[in-house]
């Protein structure tokens, strides 16, 4: 249809608002676009549409239609033809791209919010956009690369990071003609500021030594000191490769991973028993009382529970090295522990995806939630204060007044 490229603002939106028009803004929108698009063509032509001149130098040859996707909804734009050479208004459209900047960017968050390509679809038509395939939501998704790339290779220059927690999340991902799991590696840390910093991430075929130490030498070549504490699983080659790469750094045992192992000896009946036991351990106010509560608790266990008993006694090294640090740290390294939270918001995020079509996929979504959560953590309080970090870096235990062996708290079966 042709644009009457003469338009009388007023009156027209006069009579918008008189017939009621529900698709007022998008009406606007397109007179608007098309009349200046009809205005760019006349310029092209040397004079005006319908218009006899000795100037012109082109003629209009019909119009052609084109969805244009905008904050008000797809309209559907009549661009003019030429009958020599094309005319594109590159001013307003993008070639090979319809979305606006702003649709890309709302499609792309909901990808990161966990939102299926399928379910995007239906999203966007509730914008008042009548359709959008997969492999666009993919293409837009992919404005986030940029972003993550230079998340995960920013130099660390906010260290020393005095505590390290270290995991690693299996997820399912498409290679070959078939679906196998891989192994996305996650490092989290408290920085000289006292606030909680995610450090990196990388996708690893398998768990094991080799992955880790390429993981934490990468890490060490961005500026990764300071470490004097690493919490993570009791993964072999895990704990080889912090032995590797942070030499001086003492190794924790998560406390969430070790009660999952030991339980798995433990009668299911008895198991809220023995994990309510073995906590207690980590509720003692000075580190001579938690290596007596330790004790404790491997006796009480001794009679009813061996298996239990001899695998609490295996892992006291590396359960209890966190009572060689100030008291001050313990409540916040166990009851609020970054990395667990961490990870089940990343579950919580590709849950929905299920099943990755390749690696930088899962890096993608998974390294913009971690950016995320890092700017977070930026704006909210300290993880720890500085007076706490400075006597954690020093190596200094406060010198309490002795105090007899305490009574080991009891617990009744």
């Amino acid at each position: 249809m042709a644009v009457n490229d003469s338009v009388d603002a007023a009156d027209w939106l006069a009579k918008q608002i008189e017939q009621g028009d529900p698709d007022l803004l998008r009406s606007m929108v397109k007179t608007m676009a098309e009349t200046l698009m009809s205005a760019d063509a006349d310029g092209l032509c040397g004079a005006g549409y319908g218009t006899r001149s000795s100037e012109r130098t082109n003629r209009r040859n019909g119009y052609r239609t084109r969805e244009w996707d905008t904050r008000a909804g797809t309209v559907e734009l009549a661009i003019p033809k030429l009958r020599q050479g094309s005319y594109f208004p590159d001013w307003l459209l993008e070639r090979r791209r319809r979305a606006e900047q702003a649709l890309i960017s709302v499609v792309a968050t909901s990808y990161l919010l966990g939102v299926s390509t399928r379910r995007v679809d239906k999203l966007v038509e509730q914008l008042g956009i009548k359709h959008i395939s997969k492999s666009q939501v993919s293409q837009m998704a992919g404005v986030l690369d940029e972003q993550v790339e230079a998340f995960r290779t920013r130099a660390l220059d906010a260290g020393p990071y005095t505590f390290l927690w270290l995991d690693a999340l299996t997820q399912k991902v498409r290679e070959g003609g078939r679906t196998i799991n891989v192994h996305v590696l996650v490092a989290t840390a408290v920085n000289a500021d006292g606030r909680r910093e995610i450090l990196g991430l990388e996708v690893s075929s398998a768990e094991d030594g080799a992955g880790w130490l390429t993981f934490l030498r990468g890490l060490v070549a961005r500026g990764l000191s300071g470490v004097q504490l690493v919490i993570s699983d009791a993964h072999t080659g895990l704990v080889g490769a912090v032995a590797a790469a942070l030499p001086g750094a003492c190794w924790q045992r998560c406390r969430t991973h070790y009660l999952r192992n030991l339980l798995t000896v433990v009668p299911k009946s008895a198991q809220p028993w023995v994990a309510t036991l073995v906590r207690t351990i980590f509720d003692q106010p000075t580190a001579e009382q938690v290596r007596t509560q330790h004790a404790w608790v491997i006796d009480a266990l001794s009679a009813k529970y061996p298996a239990a008993c001899d695998h609490l006694d295996a892992a006291a090294d590396d359960l209890l090295a966190f009572a060689a640090f100030p008291r001050e740290i313990w409540k916040q390294i166990w009851s609020n522990n970054p990395q667990e939270r961490l990870n089940k918001e990343i579950r919580r995020r590709t849950d929905v995806v299920g099943i990755f079509p390749d690696r930088p996929a899962i890096i993608r979504l998974i390294g913009a939630v971690l950016a995320e959560q890092t700017d977070e953590w930026t704006e909210a309080r300290r993880y720890m204060g500085p007076d706490i970090l400075a006597k954690t870096r020093l190596r200094v235990i406060s010198s309490d007044t002795p105090q007899p062996n305490p009574t080991p708290q009891t617990l009744t079966a």
